[in-house]
C-alpha cells in the first residue's frame, strides 16, 4: 500500500488470504469481501437493526455459556471484554460497523462474521492487546447455521412484544375511551356500502376494538413457538463442536439478558430448515394489518364529505389536503394505514415463499425473511401510533347527520316486518323510494297501517 492507503486502510486476512480493510472501521476480512461483493440496496437495504443487535444478544449469552463450559478456552478475561463489546452492539453504538446488505448469502454467514469481527476487534481493543479470535473465541460453539435463525427469532419476539402489542395496546385504550363517550347515540348501520338497520356508534367502535383485542390475542399466541432457539445445532443440527449443555445454557442466557423466556429447540434439524413459526408469527401481524386497513377505511368513508359525503364524524385537519382546491383536508392519516396494511400482506407473501425453500438441512432465504418480517412488525407499530395519536384522538361525532340518515334510511322498514310481513314492508320501501316520501306515509297510504299504528309500532332508536 502506499502511504494514504496506509492511513485510510489496514490488511485484514481469512482463508481466501489478505484484504484492504477502512482503519476506522471494527470489521475484517470477511465483512468486506460481502461488502465488496453484494453492492445491492447499499444503504438502504442493510441488514435490520434489529438482527444486529440480536447477534449481540446471542453473542453474548454464548460467550458466557461457553466460559461455564470451556473456562480453559473462554477465560474471564476474553469473557469480560467480550461482554462489554457485544454491550455496545446491543445498545447500537456499533450500528456504523455493520454495513452489510440483505442480499446476501442466504444464511446469514456474512452477517454473522461480520459480528464475530466487529466483536472481536473491539474486545481487543478494550483489551489493548490482540487476543479474541472472530471464528474461535467470538463464533465458539457456533456456526452461521444456528446463529442466524436464533438472531431472527430473538428479533422477531422483542419486535412483537417491545414494539407491535404496546402500539396495538395503546390504540385499544384510545378506542375505549371514544366508545364510552358516545354510548346513547344511534346511527344507520351498513352492510355491502348500502343502508341497513339502526346500530349505536359506541357498537360499532366496539367492533373496532375487539378487532384490534383479538389481534393481540393472536400475536401473543404466535410470538410462543419463536421463543424456540435454534442456537446449539451448529451446522446442521448435530451440535458438531459445541459442548453438552451448551444450547440449554445459552438459551437460558438469552432469556436473562432479554427478560423473556427463550427455550433450545428440541429438535435441531427441524430449527435450521424450517421457518413455520416465523411464517405463522408473520399471518397475525397480517391479521392485524387488515383489521387496521378495515378500520381505517370505516373512518375515513365516515368522515367523507365534509357536505357530500357520509360525513357522520369528523377528524383533525392534520394539514392542507391539495395544491389547487384550497380549504380541502384529506384523511391521511387513514390512508398511511392502508398502505402499510399493503405493504405488510406483500411482506407475508415474500416471508412464505421464502420460509417454503428450505433443501436439506438449511433454509437459505433467512435474511429477506428477517427483513420482512421485522419491516412489518416496525411500519405496523410505528403506524398504528401515529393513526391513534393524530386520527382517533380527535374523532367526533356528528349527531345531526347521524339523526339524519338514521331516519332517512329505508331499511327502518325491518321493524315493520312483525307487523305487516316481510312482503308489505318490501313494498312500503320500495313506494317510499320510488315517490320519495317517508316510510310511514308509503306505509299508509297503502293501506297497511294507520298512522296511529304505524307510530306505536315503529321507534328506531329501540332497534339497536
Amino acid at each position: 500500500m502506499d502511504q494514504k492507503d496506509m492511513k485510510n486502510y489496514r490488511i485484514e486476512h481469512d482463508s481466501l488470504g489478505e484484504v484492504k480493510v477502512p482503519a476506522d472501521k471494527y470489521w475484517a476480512a470477511q465483512t468486506e469481501r460481502s461488502h465488496e461483493n453484494f453492492k445491492i440496496g447499499v444503504g438502504i437495504e442493510t441488514m435490520p437493526a434489529e438482527i444486529i443487535h440480536a447477534f449481540g444478544i446471542l453473542k453474548k449469552a454464548a460467550a458466557q455459556a461457553n466460559h461455564g463450559l470451556k473456562p480453559e478456552k473462554m477465560t474471564d478475561e476474553k469473557l469480560a471484554a467480550i461482554s462489554e463489546a457485544c454491550d455496545e452492539v446491543i445498545a447500537g453504538k456499533l450500528n456504523e460497523h455493520f454495513p452489510l446488505v440483505v442480499w446476501q448469502t442466504g444464511s446469514g454467514t456474512q452477517s454473522n462474521m461480520n459480528t464475530n469481527e466487529v466483536i472481536a476487534n473491539r474486545a481487543n481493543e478494550i483489551l489493548g492487546k490482540k487476543l479474541c479470535h472472530p471464528n474461535d473465541d467470538i463464533n465458539m460453539s457456533q456456526s452461521s447455521n444456528d446463529t442466524f435463525p436464533t438472531a431472527m427469532h430473538i428479533a422477531a419476539v422483542i419486535a412483537i412484544e417491545d414494539k407491535l402489542i404496546p402500539a396495538a395496546e395503546h390504540l385499544i385504550k384510545e378506542l375505549k375511551r371514544l366508545e364510552d363517550e358516545n354510548q346513547g347515540i344511534v346511527k344507520s348501520g351498513r352492510t355491502h356500502l348500502q343502508d341497513a338497520v339502526p346500530i349505536s356508534f359506541s357498537q360499532e367502535i366496539s367492533g373496532w376494538r375487539t378487532s384490534v383485542e383479538k389481534d393481540v390475542e393472536l400475536l401473543k399466541l404466535a410470538v410462543e413457538p419463536l421463543k424456540s432457539l435454534a442456537l446449539g445445532g451448529t451446522a446442521v443440527g448435530t451440535g458438531l463442536n459445541a459442548p453438552e449443555g451448551f444450547d440449554v445454557a445459552v438459551a437460558e442466557n438469552v432469556s436473562a439478558l432479554t427478560g423473556k423466556n427463550f427455550v433450545t429447540a428440541e429438535n435441531k434439524f427441524h430449527a435450521l430448515t424450517s421457518k413455520d413459526e416465523i411464517v405463522f408469527a408473520h399471518g397475525a401481524v397480517k391479521a392485524l394489518a387488515a383489521d387496521m386497513m378495515k378500520i381505517a377505511n370505516d373512518v375515513r368513508w365516515l368522515a367523507s364529505g365534509p357536505r357530500v359525503g357520509l360525513g357522520e364524524i369528523s377528524i383533525p385537519a392534520n394539514e392542507p389536503g391539495s395544491s389547487i382546491m384550497p380549504g380541502k383536508v384529506n384523511p391521511t392519516q387513514c390512508e398511511q394505514v392502508t398502505m402499510v396494511a399493503v405493504q405488510v400482506i406483500g411482506n407475508d407473501v415474500a416471508v412464505g415463499m421464502a420460509a417454503s425453500q428450505g433443501n436439506f438441512e438449511l433454509n437459505v432465504f433467512m435474511p429477506v425473511m428477517a427483513y420482512n418480517f421485522l419491516q412489518s412488525c416496525r411500519l405496523e407499530a410505528e403506524s398504528i401510533v401515529s393513526f391513534t395519536d393524530k386520527c382517533v384522538y380527535g374523532i367526533e361525532a356528528n349527531k345531526d347527520k347521524m339523526s339524519h340518515n338514521l331516519h332517512n334510511s329505508l331499511m327502518l322498514v325491518t321493524a315493520l316486518n312483525p307487523y305487516i310481513g316481510y312482503e308489505h314492508a318490501a313494498k312500503t320501501s320500495q313506494l317510499a323510494f320510488k315517490e320519495n316520501i317517508s316510510l310511514k306515509e308509503a306505509c299508509v297510504k297503502l293501506g297497511f297501517l294507520t298512522e296511529e299504528e304505524f307510530d306505536k309500532v315503529f321507534h328506531p332508536e329501540q332497534m339497536i
